[in-house]
Parts: C-alpha cells; sequence; structure tokens
C-alpha cells in the first residue's frame, strides 16, 4: 500500500497542476472511441472544474476539459467532451446544475423547451449565452433570505399595520366612499376603454407621424428664430396696417349707416321692375330670338338664298308702273330684294 500511495504521489507530483485534470477518475462517462467536443459559453460558470460530468437525463454521457475566459472578458467558455453514441439536436440547451443540494456541479444538456429540436450537434459545435443557464446556487438562496430577513423590512411590518389602522381609525366611511369612488372611475374607463385605446393608437400614430417628419419639425425650430426677428423688425409696420384697417373698417360702417335709407329706397323702387321681368317668364328670352334675324323671322331664314329673299307682298296699293320703273310682276305687285 505504501508503495502504490508513493507511486501515486509521484505521478501527481510530475504531472503538476495541470495534469491532474487530465488523469481519469474513477466513476466517470465512458467517452468511447470517438467523443466529440462541445463549446458551451455561461455568463457564470459557478464552482465548475474540469473534469465535472457531462449528463443528459441525469446519465453520464462526457466530461468537462477545460474552462476559460472568453476574450471580452464576459462569459466563461467550458469545453466538453461528449461520448460519440450520443445524439443531441443542434439547438440543445446547457445548464450548470448539481447532484444535490450541496453536491457537485455538472453540465445538463437537453432538447430545447421552447422550440422544435432541429439538426444534430456536431463536433465543434458552439452553445450559445442564450441557450445557456445556471441552477439557483444554496449560497444565492440563503442570501435572499437574509436580505429579505436582515435589510428587507420584514420587520418594520407591524409598525406599517398598526400607521395603516391608526389612519384608517374612525374615517372608515370616507376610506368607503373613496373606494367606492374609485370603483366607479376604473368601471367608467373600462366602459370607454376602446377610446382609450384609439385615442393611444391615434397618440402613437401621431408620433411616428412626428418622427418621420423629425428632420423638417428641427428645421422650422432652428429657423423660427429668423422668422420671429424679421416679424419683430416689421412690427411698427403690422401695427400701423391694422391699425388702417381699423380706420378703412370705421368708415365703410359709417358709409353704410348714412346710405342705409337711400339703398333701400333704390331697393323697393326696383322690385316692382323685377317682378315684372319675373312675371314675363320664357316670353322675354323668346322675344330675343328675333333680334338676331330682324326684321326677318327665324321661321323664313331657310328661304333665304344667295344675297336675296326670295319673297313676294302683294298690296292693295294699285300702284301702276310707269315707264321708269320695272316692278318685275303684275301691275300692284312689289319685290322684295
Amino acid at each position: 500500500m505504501k508503495r502504490g500511495a508513493a507511486a501515486l504521489a509521484g505521478v501527481l507530483l510530475l504531472s503538476g497542476c495541470s495534469g491532474v485534470y487530465n488523469l481519469p477518475l474513477p466513476g466517470g462517462a465512458n467517452l468511447g472511441g470517438h467523443p466529440y467536443e462541445v463549446t458551451a459559453q455561461f455568463t457564470n460558470a459557478l464552482d465548475l472544474v474540469p473534469q465535472s460530468g457531462v449528463k443528459v437525463n441525469h446519465v453520464a454521457v462526457g466530461k468537462v476539459t477545460k474552462i476559460s475566459l472568453s476574450a471580452d472578458g464576459r462569459t466563461a467558455v467550458v469545453r466538453m467532451k461528449i461520448n460519440g453514441n450520443v445524439k443531441l439536436p443542434a439547438n440543445a440547451i446547457a445548464t450548470i446544475d448539481q447532484t444535490s443540494l450541496l453536491g457537485e456541479k455538472y453540465v445538463a444538456l437537453a432538447p430545447p423547451t421552447q422550440v422544435h429540436a432541429a439538426g444534430t450537434l456536431r463536433d465543434g459545435a458552439v452553445i450559445k449565452v442564450g441557450d445557456t443557464s445556471q441552477s439557483v446556487e444554496l449560497e444565492q438562496v440563503f442570501g435572499a433570505l437574509s436580505l429579505l430577513l436582515n435589510g428587507g423590512g420584514l420587520s418594520q411590518l407591524h409598525d406599517i399595520a398598526n400607521e395603516l389602522n391608526k389612519a384608517s381609525t374612525g374615517n372608515e366611511s370616507e376610506i368607503r366612499d373613496f373606494l367606492s369612488t374609485v370603483n366607479q372611475v376604473v368601471t367608467e374607463m373600462n366602459t370607454h376603454r376602446d377610446s382609450i385605446t384609439s385615442a393611444l393608437d391615434g397618440l402613437d400614430a401621431l408620433s411616428k407621424t412626428l418622427k418621420k417628419d423629425q428632420g423638417k419639425i428641427t428645421n422650422v425650430l432652428d429657423n423660427l428664430s429668423g422668422g420671429l426677428k424679421v416679424l419683430n423688425s416689421q412690427r411698427s409696420q403690422l401695427v400701423a396696417m391694422l391699425n388702417a384697417l381699423n380706420r378703412l373698417s370705421s368708415t365703410t360702417v359709417r358709409t353704410l349707416n348714412a346710405s342705409q335709407a337711400d339703398m333701400v329706397a333704390d331697393l323697393n323702387q326696383i322690385a316692382p321692375i323685377l317682378k315684372q321681368l319675373a312675371a314675363a317668364g320664357t316670353a322675354l328670352p323668346q322675344s330675343l330670338e328675333i333680334l338676331l334675324t330682324y326684321p326677318f323671322p327665324v321661321s323664313v331664314l331657310p328661304a333665304i338664298k344667295g344675297d336675296y329673299l326670295n319673297a313676294f307682298v302683294t298690296t292693295a296699293l294699285n300702284t301702276q308702273c310707269d315707264t321708269t320703273t320695272f316692278c318685275g310682276g303684275a301691275p300692284g305687285t312689289t319685290r322684295l330684294a
């Protein structure tokens, strides 16, 4: 036994501290002949150490080979070797768990719970921070419990209850009325929830429009000072213009007041003429039709040929044509050109 212990001590000394992690541990997982390596990124590696187990459904399937810090110093990079016969989806998740309340830490691999499993976890795969987590530590539970008992104000609950009792004693009716009013307000708001939602949607649309025109609004605000300076410089002219408009309106009012009686009399005199024109109806526009063809009515226009109107008018004057007059027809007949 002494020789075995001495030999083991010699091996440990020769291998050094880093070599200890490479020694096989009794009861460790069987990696088989073709294990594959997977890397997982954790925000906190807790007390995980090399040679820690890797389990799937609480069955040891691999071991942790190396734990290091990422280049940005924000995550812990855990490298693991897994038995080649273990098949996991490419989107598998990793959790640092422990065998019991005070037991050792290990990495638990499992298919995703929020999405469907897809693909196969291959050699060199990396499980990102979003797919890793850590179980609750006993130290964290005790720390939270200590904070609650000591610094969480638990000891002041008695004082708070006493003060509430004092404040409510003798004011029961006022508190009851207040609660009834709050209930009415909440009920009224619930009745108009569609209108409130529409108003919020409108406010959201307005905010989006304002954000879209942010450049234009900024430009207007930047140049507004220049416009105000121009208005300030022309203030006297604007005041003079307003005063002139005031005088013009006053003169107009006086003129209308002075001529009111004459305007009413003129309108009264025009009223009979307008009544007669209204009574004429369609006769007036029909009588105006002959104005363009005077002295001939419209009905004779189709008979006009060339520059003359081929019409004969017979009179009862029995005018005799002399030798110097050519009538172009029987006696008493006049030819119209």
